[in-house]
């Protein structure tokens, strides 16, 4: 039988990740369909979260189980067909271009603010808690904002750029605690609506803009979780954009995952199902692309908090679940179960990190000193 070959093939690999085939730890793999071998053998991740959406194997720890794939390093030995020619596409196109940014606007952060807003918690961060002194989710996300605020020295009177508002919450947090005036921009027309709402009343003007066609004056500029969707292509024009908006002396902060290494694309299974047309810089890429163009006075670390974060964010809405509008079908929820482990994983195998760089046009006069 065919399937005894790959059944095998699979056995062995899940081996040297300490995962066994029906096993009672929670990290463990049940089989439900015998093709599941095959499908994960010869697609790779996309096989592998295909597989698990459609119910073909299961988990207790699903993100255990993903978390010790990563550690063994099973990922890079396993690789769907399709992979060759998605990397080769991604070298030779631009997958970020201004006519296609809008993509993963409208497939990923359009999803439903309901989703969003069960998730998330009492602020719509959708970015990593700081969780230094944080004991929950909410804490952390204040703190992170916080900590983000204090890095730019944002004094009152001071007009803030947030490129990749998201729902706004970040700009309301500054404008209301540090008494600045600001700008944000989103190619989300949910996030866009959500925003001006949430920010009625305060010197706030929301736009739902592609971040290239701005060119006007900030005292101060910022970018949570928004840099993941540029694509190495636009790195240049992305940090153009910001010099040509930040005076002499202001700063601008760049809040991203990243990668260990450089690559051009991102995993099959997210392109297709999360975040289409993404991928994580690395610090040689990012590094390539401020040359020239900006001093770096700082680069924070704090990636193992992400992992803390999806945690929360994953019990917020298994809890909600029940109360969410029926279109999140049980495909969609295996479908999200995924995502969240596997980001959960790869932040505890530091496979991926969080970066926020301080960056400035031509250098603090004395020095720089970054809060912590």
């Amino acid at each position: 039988m065919p399937h005894s070959r790959f059944q095998r093939r699979i056995e062995g690999l899940l081996a040297e990740a300490d995962v066994r085939v029906g096993g009672d730890r929670p990290w463990d793999l049940q089989v439900h369909d015998p093709r599941f071998s095959a499908r994960a053998l010869g697609q790779g991740s996309l096989g592998l979260g295909e597989s698990y959406m459609d119910g073909w194997w299961d988990a207790a720890s699903l993100d255990g189980f993903l978390f010790r794939v990563l550690e063994a390093r099973l990922d890079e030995r396993v690789h769907g067909v399709g992979e060759v020619f998605d990397a080769l596409r991604a070298r030779l196109v631009n997958l970020q271009t201004q006519r296609r940014s809008g993509e993963v606007g409208r497939r990923h952060y359009d999803l439903g603010n309901d989703l969003y807003g069960a998730m998330l918690g009492k602020r719509l961060v959708y970015s990593c808690g700081y969780w230094r002194t944080a004991h929950d989710l909410d804490a952390a996300q204040e703190a992170k904002l916080d900590l983000v605020c204090r890095k730019l020295q944002l004094k009152p009177g001071m007009r803030v750029l947030d490129i990749g508002c998201g729902w706004g919450e970040a700009l309301k947090f500054a404008v209301e605690r540090y008494g600045v005036s600001g700008v944000g921009v989103t190619i989300s027309q949910q996030q866009a609506d959500f925003a001006r709402e949430l920010c009625a009343g305060l010197p706030v003007d929301i736009r739902l803009q592609d971040y290239r066609d701005l060119d006007e004056p900030f005292d101060a500029a910022f970018s949570l979780g928004m840099f993941e969707h540029v694509g190495v292509k636009n790195y240049t024009t992305y940090f153009d954009v910001a010099r040509r908006c930040l005076p002499p002396q202001g700063l601008f902060l760049l809040h991203t995952i990243g990668g260990n290494r450089s690559v051009h694309r991102t995993d099959p299974w997210i392109a297709r199902y999360i975040f289409p047309n993404s991928m994580l810089p690395s610090a040689a890429q990012i590094a390539h692309a401020i040359e020239g163009r900006f001093v770096l006075e700082d680069w924070h670390n704090f990636g193992a908090d992400y992992d803390l974060t999806l945690q929360a964010w994953r019990a917020n809405v298994e809890a909600a679940w029940p109360s969410l509008d029926p279109r999140y079908d049980e495909r969609f929820r295996r479908m999200w179960r995924f995502y969240l482990a596997g980001s959960m994983a790869t932040f505890r195998s530091r496979r991926s990190q969080l970066w926020q760089l301080v960056l400035s046009p031509r250098g603090v006069p004395g020095g720089y000193v970054a809060p912590r």
